[in-house]
C-alpha cells in the first residue's frame, strides 16, 4: 500500500511539472507574485518593480513584456489599479523593439489621466472617453483577440467589440506600459490562454 501511495504522489509531481503554470482551462500565469521573472523591459528596468504580490510600473516611459510565448489568437487578463493621473496599457500582439512605443494592440489604462482615452479602449481603433473605473481601485481587463475580431471587458462588461478588416497586428508578444513620471500601475492575477489558429 505505502508503494503504490509512493508512486501515486511521484505522478502527481511528475504531471505537475510537466504542466508548469497551467492552471484550469488552459489558463497560463503570467506572474509568480514574486518577480519578474520571465519578463523583459524596452528600456528603464528600474521602473518596474514587485511589491505586494504585484509588479508595480513607477518612473519614466517603459514597456515590460512577457517573453515567455507570443500571441497569435489568445486572452490576456489581469487585475489592475491604476493611480490618480496615472496612464498606463496592456498590449497585445507586439512588437519587442528598443526604447518607445511599441508596433502592437493596446488595451488602454487610463481613469483621470489627461489624454481622454480612457480604460477599455483599443488604442487608435475604439475610443472610450467615459471614466469606467475610479482611480485607486482595483479592476479587471480582459482582452480576447481571435483572428481580426478583438474584445475588451472591464470588470467582466464587454467595452469594445470591434473587428479589424486590415488585421493590422497578427501576432506578436504582451506587455504592459509604463507611461510616464508621475503614473503609478499595478497589476496582478495576470493570465494567458491561447485560442485555436484561425489558419
Amino acid at each position: 500500500m505505502k508503494r503504490i501511495l509512493v508512486l501515486v504522489v511521484l505522478l502527481a509531481a511528475a504531471c505537475a511539472a510537466q504542466t508548469g503554470n497551467k492552471s484550469a482551462g488552459g489558463w497560463v500565469k503570467m506572474f509568480n507574485g514574486k518577480d519578474l521573472d520571465g519578463w523583459k523591459p524596452t528600456e528603464r528596468p528600474e521602473a518596474w518593480t514587485v511589491k505586494e504580490g504585484a509588479i508595480v510600473g513607477d518612473g519614466d516611459r517603459s514597456h515590460l513584456f512577457w517573453m515567455k510565448q507570443e500571441c497569435e489568437n489568445c486572452e490576456f487578463k489581469a487585475t489592475v489599479k491604476i493611480s490618480d493621473k496615472g496612464n498606463s496599457g496592456m498590449y497585445f500582439r507586439a512588437a519587442f523593439a528598443g526604447p518607445g512605443w511599441p508596433k502592437g494592440y493596446e488595451a488602454q489604462v487610463n481613469s483621470t489621466h489627461p489624454d481622454p482615452v480612457k480604460t477599455g479602449s483599443l488604442y487608435n481603433f475604439v475610443k472610450i472617453f467615459e471614466r469606467l473605473v475610479e482611480p485607486d481601485a482595483w479592476f479587471t481587463q480582459h482582452i480576447i483577440a481571435d483572428g481580426n475580431h478583438i474584445i475588451i471587458k472591464v470588470n467582466d462588461k464587454t467595452v469594445v467589440d470591434y473587428v479589424d478588416e486590415k488585421n493590422t497586428h497578427a501576432r506578436g508578444y504582451l506587455a504592459l506600459q509604463q507611461h510616464n513620471q508621475g503614473s503609478i500601475v499595478m497589476y496582478k492575477d495576470l493570465m494567458f490562454r491561447p485560442l485555436p489558429s484561425k489558419k
